[in-house]
């Protein structure tokens, strides 16, 4: 159902915090024309944190209706709320997507029996695919794979975006889960020896200002051209890095920003990136052919 080059994209702001909308058509058909092969709204990477339900909705209508169904919609829903989640859970699966992208609590670090009943009371209301969302390094969580193949015995758990960067871990995933569970990455740097050890894609940052070699490495890496996928990913190393120089999404605003595709708008408690790092965030980019 999934698979490739998805791209957690960023939420274009004006500078005065507002959304631009001009600038989310313009990044959406940007992506269709350079390889990308899903679009994940509301994400980390789209300050999923400062965005209203209202802004998340407005969002998730005008991207389903500028792609046309080109490509898949997945839609962030997720929150520490249990009761929270399972109301946007009920509302944005009244709206044209293709799934929901559920991400592990935050902040309350719950057990795994807690991930368990959280993600099984989101299931019961949905009425579209639910891909989960593992990232400890953000929400102070670790959802094992035990947790994971539990849920996915559960009707509408059709995958995972797992951030822990190990391919040990993806082969267990991939080993504990019925063989039509999706295993994406959610790491970039480790995204193709996460494929090689049985994952389905990678759900990106660094596409958001690389689509179409991210969408080559990811591609490569699938028909097992490995020699092909090294090659690409060792192009788009320094980016991989450099991306999280400051919280994501700092980096990869500043750099559509540089490529005149959207504006600088950030949300605080997020700032612009740094004057000290600019630099190396676009040798980055130029060594990746950004620029």
């Amino acid at each position: 159902m999934f698979s490739g080059s998805l791209v957690a994209i960023v939420t274009p702001l004006r500078n005065d915090g507002t959304l631009d909308f001009d600038a989310w058509e313009r990044l959406l058909d940007w992506h269709v024309a350079n390889g990308t092969q899903g679009i994940v709204v509301g994400g980390t990477t789209g300050e999923s944190a400062t965005l209203a339900d209202q802004e998340l909705r407005e969002l998730t209508l005008r991207a389903c209706a500028q792609l046309r169904g080109r490509l898949p919609v997945i839609v962030g829903a997720g929150s520490s709320s249990t009761a929270h989640t399972v109301e946007r859970v009920s509302w944005l699966s009244q709206l044209p997507i293709d799934a929901l992208l559920l991400v592990t609590p935050a902040y309350n670090r719950p057990t795994q029996q807690g991930l368990y009943l959280h993600f099984a009371a989101a299931a019961a209301a949905a009425h579209k695919p639910i891909v989960l969302y593992n990232v400890p390094a953000r929400t102070a969580v670790d959802m094992q794979p035990a947790t994971v193949a539990r849920l996915a015995a559960l009707a509408g758990i059709v995958g995972l975006k797992e951030a822990v960067p190990e391919a040990a871990r993806v082969r267990e995933l991939v080993a504990m889960t019925p063989a039509g569970f999706i295993v994406l990455s959610g790491d970039d740097a480790t995204a193709r020896a996460a494929i090689a050890a049985g994952a389905r894609g990678v759900i990106s940052v660094t596409a958001n200002v690389a689509p179409r070699a991210m969408s080559e490495m990811v591609a490569a890496a699938l028909v097992g051209d490995s020699a092909r996928a090294l090659q690409l990913d060792a192009n788009l190393s320094d980016l991989h890095r450099e991306l999280f120089v400051e919280a994501n999404p700092i980096p990869a605003k500043w750099l559509l920003a540089q490529q005149g595709l959207i504006g600088p708008g950030i949300r605080l408690p997020l700032t612009p990136l740094a004057a000290e790092f600019q630099a190396r965030v676009r040798s980055a980019a130029h060594a990746a052919g950004v620029f």
